[in-house]
């Protein structure tokens, strides 16, 4: 079944007809992190010029305009797009760790969601994706009994998670990847126009960022509304990620009073999580006391299994972005083809998919293929016309 695709793109000599558009420049900018003066350094032109250009006052000539672009990384043609990006409130998104993350950190991050957005939408352009099933529960529920409502709106039962991010993806939350090397930015989450995304920082440990799914998990439903905010909140996801990894009847069907060091890594795989979480949980449910606790804290920060995972799970990736790339792929359609289409380059839709695909990046058309989809599984996936 043939996409109907429509490119837009633009050549060179049309640029002079068209009018450069101020906000994208600040928009990139400040999605790569710069500064104006870092970016008028890098530019070798003076601070001046660049605030002249994002307030409007002259555009940049053409040479100029051609070097910003490539310390950027965003195609010429993407400044000269009359509509400008809409970009993310940063009260309707859930960060955290809010009180370490650096404006420019956050800048970036949601720079990355902006672009994650209309991404998504030219997706569900061709593609008919689930529809979010994420049920509103409000404040009148605890961490513990929300999670468990949640565990029987999907009919889970009692039984570990095999892929988070596959279940995710199943119920209709779009999950992508924020590939930020920074300790401050874990994962952050959103409702945009209905639709509930999840960014997980893929740099982290397979255990760090499915624990981290399940805490935005936690504030898609528990916090849709936006109450409460910082650190009752975070507390609160934590304590659902926890919960729903973890049911409470399952770990204490374990029996795992005295544990040792050793009986905790190996008990972990069972549930996908830490040596560090399932620690916590055990004495949350009352399994352990608060001295083997600690005791256990003290030998896991002594392994160093505070910033390493001992006998790591693989990480999660996502189903739902491959079977895209994978259709696309078959009808002639590459990541440039994208990017084109979106006036970005090919490196946002690296940035974004980082992590959840089973190779580095999603291949052009002509190139190897990503791994072979059987037809049952394509089936699930409707191309729409």
């Amino acid at each position: 079944m043939a996409l109907n695709l429509t490119y837009l793109s633009r050549g060179k000599g049309d640029q002079d007809s068209e009018t450069f558009n101020p906000s994208r420049l600040t928009f990139a900018r400040t999605r790569r992190g710069l500064k104006k003066a870092d970016l008028a350094k890098k530019a070798g032109i003076t601070p001046r010029s660049i605030t002249a250009y994002e307030m409007g006052e002259f555009p940049p000539d053409a040479e100029r305009l051609r070097v910003i672009a490539t310390l950027l990384r965003f195609p010429e043609t993407f400044f000269f797009e009359e509509d400008a990006v809409e970009e993310l409130d940063p009260d309707a998104v859930s960060f955290r760790a809010m009180t370490k993350m650096s404006a420019t950190l956050k800048n970036v991050a949601l720079g990355a969601g902006a672009i994650a957005v209309q991404l998504n939408e030219w997706i569900e352009r061709r593609f008919k994706l689930p529809a979010p099933d994420l049920p509103e529960l409000g404040r009148d529920n605890t961490p513990e009994s929300a999670a468990d409502a949640l565990r029987s709106h999907w009919a889970l039962g009692e039984q570990p998670i095999k892929n988070l991010v596959h279940l995710l993806e199943s119920k209709g939350v779009r999950v992508f990847s924020l590939a930020i090397d920074a300790k401050e930015v874990d994962a952050f989450s959103m409702w945009w126009n209905g639709t509930p995304f999840v960014f997980l920082n893929t740099l982290k440990t397979a255990e760090h960022s499915r624990f981290d799914a399940a805490h935005e998990l936690g504030h898609l439903i528990m916090h849709r509304h936006g109450q409460p905010h910082g650190l009752e909140a975070e507390k609160e996801a934590n304590a659902f990620a926890s919960a729903f990894l973890m049911p409470s009847k399952s770990v204490l069907a374990t029996g795992l009073r005295f544990p040792t060091l050793d009986i905790l890594v190996r008990a972990k795989k069972h549930w996908g999580v830490s040596v560090a979480a399932l620690n916590y949980r055990l004495r949350t449910v009352g399994l352990t006391t608060e001295w083997i606790n600690r005791n256990l804290c003290i030998q896991l920060s002594q392994a160093g299994y505070r910033t390493s995972e001992p006998q790591s799970m693989a990480r999660e990736t996502s189903q739902l972005l491959e079977k895209v790339f994978d259709v696309l792929r078959d009808e002639g359609v590459g990541r440039t083809d994208i990017a084109r289409d979106l006036h970005l380059t090919t490196y946002e839709i690296d940035e974004l998919t980082y992590g959840l695909l089973k190779v580095g990046a999603v291949p052009d058309k002509g190139s190897e293929p990503l791994r072979s989809i059987p037809s049952q599984l394509r089936a699930k996936l409707t191309i729409v016309k």
